[in-house]
């Protein structure tokens, strides 16, 4: 690694982040790792059409000097938000990642341009893999959940990646590893409500995930449980079981408070221009409102299970 580049990851590290630098020339291996799980039938059609297929694995057009991919981890917590409804309050999580996930990745990228533009060189932006690329990188660990896990944060991290024409001479580009506790442990696989995790192989069934259809337009399908719901978006069964998570499972930001009045237009779906601009405006201080119908469909069925509760 050179000077440059180490001081680099030492600015990295100082901002309580974590990174790795590879060779642009991992570009075909990673498109090769996501092309290889589709042709072996481990990748649904719909899924591999609708959520994967938008990677580029070409060198960046603004960048056409690139030499090689930074990827960062950061430390991020759940979002505790709270609907009113029914005359209680009803708290609701967001896993990591999903709340201001673009301002997040716009800041790290920024952060990056301004230190490797002092040492006279530049960055892109890519469309990767940023998890594959994680794992491969040396970065971090998969769990048998299929998420990846990086030392010190557990899954409780956003990934950021760039390109830069940075040099890489040498990498730590690897194989990808699975955590070694998950070789003795079922937790995840015992607590996943819809059976994504499966004990025959390590790649989630990711068509039955909960986070897959969650995320997805559209009704869920007939065969999702009312009572599988839990989170605004997403799922976190299988990490707030994790032994991995025992550090980090109990941190949460606590943002926004919707009134009932706010509740009621979202579970009546009311179209997001016609809210009151105050209302806009606590959703858009999420960075969610973009998936604003699928948020009023999850969050119908989190206020339902509520009532049948109470």
């Amino acid at each position: 690694m050179t000077q440059t580049a180490e001081r680099l990851m030492n600015m990295i590290e100082e901002r309580g982040w974590k990174g790795r630098i590879v060779s642009i020339n991992h570009l075909d291996d990673l498109e090769g790792a996501i092309r290889d799980r589709y042709k072996c039938g481990f990748l649904d059609e719909t899924l591999y059409r609708d959520q994967l297929s938008f990677f580029s694995f070409e060198p960046p057009g603004d960048l056409p000097d690139a030499r090689s991919i930074i990827v960062v981890a950061l430390p991020v917590p759940q979002t505790r938000t709270i609907f009113h409804w029914k005359g209680a309050p009803l708290a609701v999580i967001v896993p990591p990642t999903y709340v201001g996930y673009s301002t997040t990745t716009a800041r790290v990228q920024a952060v990056l341009a301004s230190w490797l533009e002092r040492e006279g060189y530049k960055v892109a932006i890519p469309q990767l893999p940023l998890k594959t690329l994680a794992v491969y990188s040396g970065l971090a660990e998969y769990g048998r959940n299929n998420i990846c896990y990086v030392a010190g944060m557990g899954s409780f991290l956003q990934l950021v990646g760039a390109f830069s024409d940075l040099p890489c001479s040498e990498d730590s580009w690897r194989e990808p590893r699975m955590l070694q506790q998950c070789e003795s442990c079922v937790a995840c696989l015992r607590c996943c409500p819809s059976g994504a995790i499966a004990q025959d192989r390590f790649l989630l069934h990711a068509e039955d995930c909960l986070t897959y259809h969650n995320e997805g337009a559209g009704e869920f399908p007939a065969w999702i449980h009312s009572s599988w719901h839990h989170c605004l978006v997403g799922c976190m069964k299988c990490q707030s079981v994790c032994s991995e998570n025992k550090a980090v499972s109990k941190w949460f930001d606590d943002r926004v408070e919707f009134s009932e009045y706010e509740t009621v237009c979202f579970v009546a779906r009311v179209p997001f221009d016609q809210l009151p601009r105050e209302t806009a405006a606590k959703l858009r201080s999420l960075e969610i409102n973009e998936d604003y119908q699928i948020l009023c469909r999850n969050l119908s069925m989190l206020v339902n299970r509520a009532t049948c509760a109470a």
